[in-house]
């Protein structure tokens, strides 16, 4: 699913009332439906509705959405805060509606003392701004939001909640909408996928309402949520006549004294994620402990009984990973350079591999086109060099960063962000809190390992490899809790979330 701009949201809706063709007022009341769809099934109709009215078309869905709930039975009270602009067209045409068809208390508010008692009612709707803003809020509008903040009733937000930007937020200064549901029109917007502005929107959902498909492929963003139906394009079928050479060679760099689990972790990703034939390489104290914990795998050992001090025979293999656990050892930073130097095939650095980087910064730029770096958010400041205040301030940084070396970057996380050199970016939809447990970054390790030995581009194995992440979490969790999710079974469901993904 694509993630627009406000000005090519603007231009979708735009091009779906010229093709369809229909109507400014009846595209809205189009998605006002939608909106009060899902209120009433959220609300018992015993619910009272506080809804808070802005100038533009948000106001203008906030008044039908008011009319219809009306309809529907709930009781209504609309506030109309003088916020200093003009109403819009659509916005009028409602506000006459109620007037002409309801009996719903219209309130103007033009300063504090105006402001009523919130506790006579269960739920505010705001409609103040929505996704058009492009500054931060001053005046008024602050005040008007402070107080619905600090009533203690829950609030809904139509499309965005107010004062939150759609695309930059880097410089907010004002006052924002503390939604508990943000119900998103159409498409999800690009400030709905950064922590710092969890406080704003809450929970939030997608609520369609019949945009133009023609309109919406002829406009082209960089930005995608990466979805089941596109995750499930990319998956292969395996051959009847194949046989485990069919699906390749994969080395693992992994290991050292006190970190052998993160081998074992990687390893057992690897082989869940369909690789014909896994090997580690690994310090000589992990002898017995893999071989025990995993009979599938092949070992190979360094000669050094603690660390990493060289490298194996890289003939007949078809990809390397390197990185968990292997430790910033001196040697083991020199072999890691030499592996940049030699490989020939796809490559995955996480990990110890980033945090060697990261002291070694000029070897960034010796990476293999599309090799895949999977930090997380403080290994991504180190290797960067520059500590972000936000996560939407890393992220722009993490988009130059991987144009600049020309690698894939996957920035772990919530909606773990794919970020390819060409600028396009997909925010993963699947995942849950779970996930931030020791050594699942391992398994994302294994896992995109697992699926270039069987051939699927950097890219594919990128886009793939997270959401199979993700999903396999999110299955583990239906039967347990996010709490005492452990990264062993994530690679353990991987079956499952295969076996769900053919059939999506």
């Amino acid at each position: 699913m694509k993630i627009f701009s406000k000005e090519q949201l603007a231009q979708i809706d735009k091009q779906t009332r010229y093709l369809e063709p229909i109507s400014e007022i009846d595209l809205m009341e189009r998605a006002s439906a939608g909106l009060t769809d899902w209120i009433c099934k959220h609300y018992s109709v015993t619910t009272r509705v506080a809804v808070f009215v802005g100038s533009g078309n948000n106001g203008g869905d906030a008044l039908a959405v008011a009319r219809l709930l009306a309809s529907a039975g709930f009781s209504i009270c609309v506030y109309l805060p003088e916020l200093g602009a003009r109403r819009s067209e659509a916005s009028l045409i409602n506000l006459e509606r109620i007037r002409m068809e309801t009996d719903i208390t219209l309130v103007e508010l033009s300063e504090a003392a105006d402001f009523p008692e919130l506790y006579d009612f269960d739920l505010v709707l705001d409609g103040l701004y929505g996704a058009g803003l492009n500054r931060p809020l001053t005046g008024f509008a602050c005040s008007v939001i402070d107080f619905i903040n600090h009533s203690g009733v829950e609030v809904v937000a139509i499309d965005l909640p107010s004062g939150l930007q759609c695309d930059e937020n880097l410089a907010n200064s004002g006052s924002i909408i503390q939604a508990t549901f943000t119900l998103t029109l159409g498409f999800p917007k690009l400030a709905l996928f950064f922590g710092e502005n969890e406080p704003y929107f809450g929970k939030w959902e997608i609520v369609p309402f019949g945009l133009s498909e023609k309109a919406i492929g002829e406009v082209q963003t960089n930005y995608q949520l990466l979805a089941f139906d596109q995750a499930a394009k990319i998956l292969k079928k395996r051959k009847l006549f194949a046989h485990k050479g069919s699906y390749g060679h994969g080395l693992l760099l992994s290991g050292s004294k006190g970190k052998i689990g993160a081998a074992q972790l990687a390893a057992r990703g690897a082989l869940r994620a369909g690789a014909g034939l896994i090997t580690v390489y690994l310090p000589q104290s992990a002898a017995a402990m893999l071989q025990i914990a995993l009979p599938e795998v092949m070992s190979i050992f360094d000669p050094d009984e603690d660390c990493i001090t060289s490298l194996p025979d890289l003939k007949k293999i078809s990809a390397i990973a390197a990185g968990p656990g292997i430790g910033t050892a001196k040697q083991t930073q020199t072999i890691i350079r030499e592996l940049i130097e030699k490989v020939t095939v796809p490559l995955v650095l996480d990990a110890d591999a980033l945090n060697i980087l990261s002291e070694n910064p000029g070897w960034i730029k010796l990476l293999p086109a599309e090799t895949i770096l999977t930090p997380h958010p403080v290994e991504f400041d180190r290797l960067s060099g520059l500590v972000s205040k936000t996560e939407e301030e890393r992220f722009r940084i993490a988009e130059q960063f991987a144009a600049s070396y020309g690698i894939i970057l996957i920035l772990k996380g919530a909606f773990t962000r794919i970020i390819f050199p060409n600028g396009n970016v997909f925010f993963n939809s699947t995942g849950n809190p779970g996930m931030a447990t020791a050594g699942s970054g391992d398994v994302l390790t294994g896992i995109l390992l697992g699926l270039l030995c069987q051939g699927y581009t950097p890219r594919e194995a990128a886009l793939l490899g997270v959401f199979l992440h993700g999903l396999s979490a999110d299955l583990r969790v239906k039967s347990t809790s996010e709490e005492s999710l452990l990264s062993s079974e994530i690679a353990d469901y991987l079956g499952n979330a295969f076996s769900v993904l053919k059939c999506s």
